[in-house]
């Protein structure tokens, strides 16, 4: 017999996936610098963002990742919504990477999870190709 889920429905998984985002786009952290005209060291909140994940989302949720796959992702009612899950967290990511929010030497770490790879093919056949000069003098 199968476990209760935690999200009865996908309207249910969907609003959580969205307060999840809301609370990674809005995390505050306290930054600490000094200030050379007055001498002293400044501490400010700032509001950061965080990369959506699966994993990230699991943990807010209150969900194991493998509960998470088991009753969600391997599930046909719930297929679109996790889809876009996935989407949204490789869009997030390239969008972060793009705009310089995470360390571009990061970006074969965090884009491997989505499929990208910085290996590049070094067996390429090409065929040779011939330029014919039709210009007469």
């Amino acid at each position: 017999m199968g476990r209760l889920r935690k999200f009865k429905t996908v309207k249910q998984l969907e609003e959580a996936w969205e307060a999840y985002k809301t609370d990674c786009n809005n995390q505050m952290v306290l930054t600490h610098d000094f200030s050379s005209k007055n001498s002293e060291f400044v501490s400010k909140e700032l509001k950061r963002s965080i990369t959506y994940t699966i994993e990230g989302f699991c943990v807010f949720a209150g969900i194991s990742r493998a509960a998470f796959y088991e009753r969600y992702a391997d599930n046909e009612r719930y297929a679109d919504i996790v889809t876009r899950m996935k989407e949204e967290c490789e869009v997030d990511a390239r969008k972060k990477f793009e705009l310089g929010v995470i360390d571009s030497r990061l970006a074969g770490l965090w884009m491997s999870k989505h499929g990208y790879t910085t290996k590049s093919d070094a067996n390429i056949d090409l065929e040779p190709v011939v330029i014919m000069n039709d210009l007469k003098e």
